[in-house]
């Protein structure tokens, strides 16, 4: 996974203890959280 989208990851991680986030923001952070569960499963070869 790209950097940028593990900062994007933190940063409304961050977001989130200050306010409550946008439904476009709530979206944005399950997507790209499934992404990175993804991409570590497949590094650690489970399906």
């Amino acid at each position: 996974m790209e950097k940028e989208k593990i900062d994007r990851i933190n940063e409304l991680g961050r977001l989130m203890k200050q306010r409550a986030l946008t439904e476009e923001e709530k979206a944005e952070q399950a997507a790209l959280r499934a992404e990175y569960i993804a991409e570590v499963r497949k590094s650690l070869g489970k399906k």
